[in-house]
């Protein structure tokens, strides 16, 4: 027979509300006996120690002669030439590729589950070469952990991306590779984040001068490319040059050679390559997640040249906007600050700070990129490439999305979004982000709805990328191209109505003027794809010759009080040699 123990049952007289000493119980007494039975039969009376997760990050100026750094996450350009740019400076430095599908398998194989589809890639993509320097060239594990390390980006926010460097960890374990050194690049880091004289990674003003020159010398090399290639008459041609670009302008950041020189010789290179921009086709402007649409590989299914083959023109993102957009973080912010009733002593207050004189700063900052890309831009032949207004694009966003939202790209994904549509800057808008993204598919894809229905003529798509729905994606993209390359028609044959003239007489006189067939001419903005512009901005050319259509055109610009509805029509045409 089964004996069942029955716990003694004590009978307490309860204390009456203002006489406790009537009862002769102490409550508390029992409450904090009983409490630690039930820590006791639970197990939680037991010492426990925190995990911590163990970081090796020490990496001595000494090591550096034999130390490599692996660097990746931008587009191919950028990530080259920022190589070359460091190593100029003394570091060695090897770019990843770009990550692929089995960079994605490695992701899943050795990362926790419910990541995103950056950090599968990018974790994957760094073990994917850490297994090939130790399988195929034989480099002993520890020799690999001893000489190489992995500098990345990282930052603070609502999403997964504020975890990456421990995914990056975690992996790094898993897969036999302990000890890895991932050193952490924060956003907002700046040259505080050096750790002494004897640091491997010594960030002064020399370190970042040299890592944004390779990222704006890649942004303009980036924008140009998708600007000529749409329209070159010989397939193949533009990509064959920029890589001989590519390759010139690293050996010259490598060997500290004349910058300015091998931009003058980019543009010569360029030059010969010839264009028909009177060919019909959409422009689509790329927008979403920084690194869905930064990246050129299997992360986003390779939307960039997909579009390209189906037809259209791509407008991409480029870094340097980021770049304004963390400057304006901080203008925003400042001047939030400076109407508080009294000095704010948080981590990022104004105390003991004088707000006019950091506004001045920021004010510089922000023209200095400006200026710096435009001399780049201009002296390669991007001509008329207007960067972003960052006010205007938080204006725009404002009544929809808060700007105080920072995750993801905060509110420029729907700013971009409504002055698209309002300022006609592109024919069709394509959102990509990862599947699951927080800050960008669980907020600004809400909110983009109601702006496609405040304006129901946006040609509007956000899609989603999971590294296995390549052929859906592709299929909702040429669907939604279809409706954008009839606009596209439409608005073409509405131009050359407009301007009485025909698509093959405006291609004889450009075919005459060796100023409006050069790569580097970009006609005035009036519509939502170049092939208009190009009728809208040649048309009074041929009625009333170049010089005078000109002067009328470059009158009207500076008459007009829409910034965005005109990209220097004179000084493109005029630079265009």
């Amino acid at each position: 027979m089964e004996t069942i123990q029955v716990e003694e049952k004590r009978r307490v007289r309860l204390p009456v509300i203002g006489k406790p000493e009537q009862s002769g119980v102490d409550v508390d007494a029992i409450l904090r006996e009983f409490e630690a039975e039930q820590r006791a039969k639970l197990g939680l009376d037991k010492q426990h120690v925190q995990w911590r997760d163990e970081v090796h990050q020490r990496w001595t100026a000494s090591q550096r002669p034999h130390t490599t750094m692996l660097c990746g996450g931008l587009t191919m350009a950028q990530d080259f030439l920022i190589s070359g740019a460091l190593e100029g400076i003394g570091y060695r430095v090897v770019p990843l590729d770009v990550p692929d599908q089995d960079a994605l398998q490695y992701g899943k194989e050795f990362g926790n589950r419910g990541q995103c589809n950056p950090t599968y890639f990018t974790v994957g993509n760094l073990i994917k070469h850490l297994l090939f320097l130790r399988d195929v060239k034989k480099i002993p594990t520890q020799e690999i952990v001893e000489r190489y390390l992995f500098v990345t980006a990282g930052a603070c926010g609502p999403c997964r991306f504020g975890t990456y460097v421990t995914e990056y960890r975690k992996a790094l374990r898993d897969a036999g590779f302990d000890g890895f050194r991932v050193l952490l690049f924060q956003q907002q880091g700046g040259l505080k984040q050096a750790t002494g004289e004897d640091a491997g990674l010594d960030l002064n003003p020399k370190f970042f001068v040299r890592l944004v020159l390779g990222i704006m010398i890649g942004d303009a090399i980036n924008a140009i490319g998708y600007r000529i290639r749409p329209y070159e008459k010989v397939a193949g041609e533009t990509d064959k040059t920029l890589e001989a670009v590519k390759q010139m302008i690293f050996e010259t950041l490598r060997t500290n050679g004349s910058v300015v020189a091998a931009l003058i010789k980019t543009r010569t290179m360029l030059r010969q390559i010839e264009v028909d921009r009177t060919i019909v086709k959409p422009k689509v402007s790329v927008i979403g997640e920084f690194w869905a649409m930064t990246t050129e590989g299997d992360g986003n299914y390779g939307l960039q040249r997909f579009l390209e083959q189906e037809g259209a023109e791509v407008d991409i993102q480029i870094v340097t906007n980021w770049l304004l957009y963390n400057v304006w973080e901080h203008v925003y912010d400042t001047k939030q600050r400076m109407n508080l009733r009294s000095e704010d002593h948080g981590r990022r207050g104004l105390a003991g700070v004088d707000p006019i004189k950091k506004l001045a700063i920021l004010w510089v900052a922000d023209q200095a990129v400006r200026v710096i890309f435009q001399v780049i831009a201009n002296t390669i032949g991007l001509h008329g490439y207007v960067l972003p207004n960052m006010d205007e694009v938080a204006d725009a966003a404002k009544d929809l999305y808060n700007n105080h939202l920072r995750g993801g790209e905060g509110h420029m994904e729907v700013g971009k979004l409504v002055l698209n549509v309002s300022h006609k800057k592109s024919t069709m808008t394509l959102s990509v982000k990862p599947f699951g993204c927080m800050p960008s598919s669980g907020v600004s894809d809400g909110v983009q709805s109601f702006v496609t229905e405040k304006h129901p003529g946006a040609i509007f798509l956000p899609i989603e990328t999971s590294g296995d729905g390549k052929v859906n994606v592709y299929s909702r993209v040429q669907m939604m191209l279809f409706k954008a390359r009839t606009f596209a028609r439409t608005e073409f044959d509405q131009a050359c109505q407009k301007n009485g003239v025909t698509a093959e007489e405006v291609r004889a006189f450009i075919a005459k003027h060796p100023l409006l067939s050069s790569p580097f001419f970009q006609p005035a903005h009036y519509v939502t794809h170049t092939a208009a512009d190009v009728v809208h901005h040649v048309a009074p050319l041929m009625k009333e010759g170049l010089v005078k259509g000109t002067l009328r055109s470059l009158v009207k610009r500076f008459r007009s009080h829409d910034a965005h509805a005109s990209h220097a029509a004179a000084p493109a045409a005029l630079g265009a040699n």
